[in-house]
């Protein structure tokens, strides 16, 4: 900004000449973000040609479609790599009956459908708060709307004043209005809603530790098979320089990081894509056949209880979903839907039926599935992307746990540090120096201590899914109280979606004391601290409303 003396220089002049004049910086570009917006505003924006002030109103396809090639780099790396380790979690002990492999199939096909696709792309991301994505940034839209936070924090910019309709009675505003009063006259609702808030949040921060764990391992892991030379120990410590020079990129912001890292996952999910297609071609092009539901049932039926268990191994399949909505504030709506819908979905559809095709005709190969269903003569080629896809596919929850932690900042629920803006176009791309240092740690903490991908995959998927289902309660009130749904467009969610994520939930804690305590250890940390500040913060807050002057 321009200095002191320059200002008073400009003010003097634009009183001479009676006109107002734009202050600009040193290099002549006018500042963004200096006024303060009123309901006028929020009223001018909606006039047919305006462009509002954020990225989600105002930007253009050219910028849409540049954010959309950057998210790929940035969101999908978690959920792009799980088609490694998929089939050879859901079945540890092997393939008993050769149709299994159809009942998973099917299963694979309806939960990418239904969870990242159906709920997260074209449901939830619409519930973001002013283009921030996360748990608190649901928690914060419903404070907004209803007077349920423990702290006030309505504003008159909040509501649309001089475009107010009435709305007239009706069975959905009855169920929005009964919501409402319940959870406004309940403080021990309240404190539940913000607990939970923590607790998602929390989890997520969690998944952002164990996942760029379980990813380098994995990759390093792979070299380890491909030569004896590499034995446990080195394998460990190369995986712990991999993360502390993954860390140590971050502070370069999403901006480049998206730039570095989208074409490689580009690649990846164009050769996933193709390997998936020659070997549905090749082997038994009959799998399409799990697109038929009734396959679910029927494995279920030859399976029973090992069929429930061996839902912890397919929920993999989503691991990272959580990151399309907690990443939002990094880029915009419409990206994430593009980029979702034309590259990361038909991409993973093919390579799980590829390797289902393939498997029906080797099922003793379940355990390296994705590396031996690779044709030969492109083996190589394919194992090096591989392992740069599964490291890149930290990234994602990294991403996730900086804009997380940036809306519960300005909630008062964690420590003030430092957030840098790593961007002059993008609001949302923050990078937070201290988180960045403690995230590191924890990884090269957990590494070390656990030294393999065994425990830490029991582990991986409860903090998803716990997240994942306390997102779908959150969304429940998102479309009673401020959508204003029809009562049985809810319930049908409820059926649909949210059963689908507690049938998951069932079954990965069952894996709870072979490692599942991990993430829920590091979420009661988490918690603990969040809970403290933020009591502190509230009692600050109303000591200084009774003794105000």
């Amino acid at each position: 900004m321009a200095s002191a003396e320059e200002t008073e220089t400009e003010t003097e002049n634009s009183n001479q000449k009676g006109e107002h004049e734009t202050p600009t910086d040193l290099n002549g570009r006018r500042p963004l973000k200096l006024r303060r917006y009123d309901s006028l505003d929020i009223e001018s924006a909606k006039v047919k040609g305006h462009h509002g002030h954020g990225l989600q109103q105002g930007a253009s396809w050219a910028v849409i479609l540049q954010l959309a090639f950057q998210c790929i780099g940035v969101v999908y790396g978690d959920i792009g790599t799980s088609p490694l380790y998929v089939y050879a979690s859901t079945f540890p002990n092997g393939i008993k009956h050769k149709d299994d492999i159809i009942g998973v199939l099917s299963l694979i096909y309806y939960t990418l459908t239904l969870l990242p696709l159906v709920k997260y792309v074209f449901i939830v991301l619409r519930a973001n708060d002013n283009g921030n994505g996360g748990t608190f940034a649901l928690y914060s839209l419903l404070c907004r709307h209803a007077k349920i936070g423990l702290i006030p924090s309505q504003q008159a910019e909040d509501k649309d004043v001089s475009n107010y309709k009435l709305e007239l009675p009706s069975s959905r505003l009855g169920w929005s209005s009964k919501v409402k009063s319940v959870l406004e006259g309940s403080q021990a609702a309240k404190f539940i809603l913000l607990f939970f808030t923590m607790l998602a949040t929390s989890l997520v921060i969690g998944d952002g530790i164990l996942t760029p764990c379980i990813s380098v391992l994995s990759a390093v892991g792979g070299v380890k098979a491909a030569t004896p030379a590499m034995t446990e120990g080195r394998v460990v410590w190369i995986s712990v320089a991999i993360l502390v020079l993954l860390f140590s990129f971050q502070r370069f912001g999403t901006d480049k990081v998206g730039y570095s890292f989208a074409p490689i996952l580009c690649l990846w999910f164009s050769i996933i894509a193709a390997i998936g297609l020659y070997n549905f071609i090749s082997y038994d092009p009959t799998v399409v056949k799990a697109l038929n539901p009734w396959e679910i049932v029927k494995y279920f039926r030859r399976n029973g209880k090992d069929a429930w268990v061996s839902l912890g191994g397919v929920v993999l399949c989503i691991t990272g979903t959580e990151a399309l909505f907690a990443d939002l504030g990094h880029f915009a709506v419409k990206s994430i839907q593009i980029s979702t819908c034309l590259v990361t979905y038909p991409a993973l559809i093919m390579q799980y039926s590829g390797q289902a095709s393939y498997l029906r005709h080797h099922p003793g190969d379940v355990g390296d599935a994705f590396f031996k269903a690779i044709p030969g003569p492109v083996y190589w080629p394919v194992f090096a992307v591989a392992i740069l896809a599964a490291i890149i596919a930290s990234q994602a929850m990294i991403s996730g746990t900086f804009s997380i932690l940036q809306q519960s900042l300005s909630l008062g629920c964690f420590p003030r540090v430092k957030v840098v803006h790593t961007s002059a176009k993008y609001e949302g791309q923050v990078y937070i120096p201290e988180v960045n240092f403690i995230l590191m740690f924890a990884c090269v903490c957990v590494t070390l201590g656990f030294r393999t991908t065994e425990k830490i995959g029991n582990a991986y998927g409860i903090a998803v899914v716990f997240a994942e289902t306390i997102t779908s309660s959150f969304m429940v009130l998102v479309m009673l109280i401020i959508w204003k749904k029809h009562i049985l467009i809810v319930i049908g969610y409820i059926v649909i979606i949210m059963s689908v994520e507690f049938t998951y939930l069932s079954s990965v804690m069952y894996k709870f004391p072979h490692g599942g305590y991990l993430p829920i250890a590091f979420a009661t940390v988490s918690i603990t601290i969040m809970y403290i500040w933020n009591y502190v913060y509230r009692k600050k807050y109303y000591y200084e409303m009774d003794h105000k002057v």
